[in-house]
């Protein structure tokens, strides 16, 4: 920049600052220019006019133009590009989004199939360790899990967070595989607990076998928790860190449609892997070749995500952190634990939450055990149970996607109190279905005859299409009004409501169902003596479930309208 002036004059000076006012004006339409240029100005001023008169107008004039040009929202600024309508900056946190979501789902399938095969036909072990499992086993690392959670995030920021938790659970699926399963032998404590159950007798046997088949039960539960924590704390935690409403209403419930996709793709490899191991010579352990395949798929889908969620950090995440309103926070000292829970269960909105995530655990429950107890009886065969478990994540990820396009008109069309009263109807119509299957099947086997069909198989088929269609509503509707819930609150609340609510009411509504499933078993012999009441227990669930969504809808939209978080 050149100021033509030879000598401070009074005509000089005049010119300079008409020259100066002018060059500052044309600023207004680049703000980081203008003052780029009157930085420049301030420094040569003194040898070219009077300073106590250019230098105020300067600042003043930048100062003026410069502040609008911060944005005050997550969203892209009004003149970014677009792509398809959508600015491009928000292609630029949905695409990653999308593909984390696709790895942690694809991986969470895989888990979840080998889970139920391992525990169901281990030794001494069948569909009855479940509810033992997750009330006696799951659930207390879960809540571990969660006071552990609460304290690290007091000392970590959101990505060593991140890494914190994700990376044990990579590292033990991989050893799972290739170290602990080889030598299973010499760590399960096989005679011991075969002389156990010969002395206690037959009604231990499910706590037994959890003890016989300690490491598979291990598996079940960090399978169990890589729902809980990665799908549900850690990929939804960043998704709402760096979304808006208005990006989530528009882009949550199509995360899935990658997901479910996903499901399709792993339900296939479960399939195959099954396959081959039924085609090996005899000698060689053809589980033990699913499982290196198996595990070697998760340990390399884990690592994609944390790649994805390293350059969402590098690139995404600062400038949402710049584009937020500087505000200035409270010094405190953090909570601990106690006083964590005894905050979030003074809210009203986090306690709607928690019970709408302990009503589904709950319902889900009450048929899926019963269900996975039918498909024992129908593929007592380890390979046939593996097999059926990958259609059955094939069907749920087809039904799901076609959920997750429709999904999008429902929350566009009826909105957020709609679509979560869509989960508990779709679950309590299924589930009188099913329980009415099992309770009348002895009329209905005629029927069933002409259609080719044995009231077993029958009842394998309709607990399926119960589980798809439950699981659909969830996955396309359930979780994402879930994750929209929290987007209006603080971020304290967030954090350490969504700990509280996904890690710990998760497998406690899973936990629940189990342990009203045993008290009744106790209660009346046996579990198809006590299949009327927990079609009772199932109807009160709901019907609770029902009413929970819609004063959280009441709530949800009060705090939206607000724009802030509630007090």
């Amino acid at each position: 920049m050149v100021l033509a002036t030879t000598a401070p004059s009074t005509i000089g000076g005049m010119r300079a600052n008409a020259r100066m006012t002018t060059r500052c004006s044309a600023s207004v339409a680049a703000p980081r220019i203008g003052m780029a240029q009157s930085g420049l100005m301030g420094q040569r001023m003194p040898s070219l006019v009077k300073p106590q008169v250019a230098q105020p107008r300067v600042a003043t004039t930048v100062k003026a133009v410069a502040q609008p040009s911060v944005p005050a929202v997550l969203g892209a600024a009004p003149d970014e590009k677009k792509f398809l309508g959508i600015p491009a900056f928000t292609w630029q946190k949905i695409v990653p989004l999308g593909m984390m979501f696709f790895c942690i789902l694809f991986n969470y399938t895989i888990l979840r199939d080998t889970k139920d095969v391992l525990v169901v036909t281990a030794p001494g072990s069948g569909a009855e360790i479940i509810p033992f499992l997750k009330t006696w086993v799951n659930l207390p690392m879960a809540i571990g899990f969660t006071v552990l959670y609460t304290k690290l995030s007091n000392v970590l920021s959101n990505e060593q967070l991140f890494y914190t938790c994700i990376i044990p659970f990579i590292a033990f699926f991989g050893a799972f595989a290739f170290v602990l399963y080889p030598i299973r032998d010499m760590l399960h404590p096989t005679a011991f607990c075969e002389n156990l159950l010969d002395t206690m007798g037959a009604r231990f046997a499910g706590p037994i076998a959890i003890v016989r088949n300690w490491t598979y039960c291990l598996f079940y539960v960090m399978a169990e928790l890589w729902g809980s924590v990665v799908v549900s704390v850690l990929f939804w935690g960043l998704a709402n860190q760096i979304t808006t409403v208005d990006e989530a209403k528009q882009f949550y419930p199509l995360f899935g449609l990658g997901a479910n996709v996903a499901l399709i793709f792993s339900g296939r490899a479960v399939k195959i892997f099954s396959q081959i191991r039924a085609s090996l010579p005899e000698g060689v352990d053809g589980w033990g070749v699913s499982l290196r395949g198996l595990m070697g798929m998760v340990v390399i889908g884990g690592l994609i995500i944390c790649a994805v969620h390293a350059y969402l950090q590098k690139t995404v995440v600062p400038k949402v952190q710049g584009s937020l309103p500087k505000k200035e926070k409270k010094k405190k000292e953090p909570m601990s634990v106690g006083e964590s829970f005894k905050f979030l269960a003074a809210s009203p909105y986090i306690r709607d939450l928690a019970f709408l995530v302990v009503a589904y655990g709950i319902s889900i429950n009450l048929v899926e055990v019963t269900w996975k107890s039918k498909i024992k009886e129908q593929f007592p065969n380890p390979n046939d149970y593996s097999a059926f478990m990958g259609d059955f994540s094939t069907a749920t990820g087809a039904v799901t996607f076609t959920m997750m396009i429709v999904s999008r008109w429902i929350f566009n069309k009826f909105g957020w109190g709609v679509a979560a009263l869509i989960t508990p109807s779709v679950l309590l119509a299924t589930g009188i279905i099913f329980f009415s299957l099992v309770l009348f099947s002895g009329p209905l086997t005629p029927t069933l005859a002409t259609l080719g069909l044995t009231p077993l198989f029958a009842a394998v088929i309709v607990g399926a299409a119960q589980n798809i269609f439950s699981k659909a509503s969830k996955y396309s509707l359930f979780d994402p009004c879930k994750e929209m819930a929290y987007i209006p609150l603080d971020d304290e609340t967030r954090t350490k409501g969504k700990a509280a609510i996904d890690v710990i009411c998760n497998p406690l509504g899973k936990s629940g169902g189990a342990l009203i499933q045993q008290f009744m078993i106790i209660g009346f012999g046996s579990l198809a003596a006590s299949t009327p009441y927990l079609g009772l227990v199932l109807l009160g669930i709901v019907g609770l479930w029902i009413f929970a969504a819609k004063d959280l809808d009441t709530r949800f939209e009060a705090l939206q309208n607000e724009g802030g978080s509630e007090e």
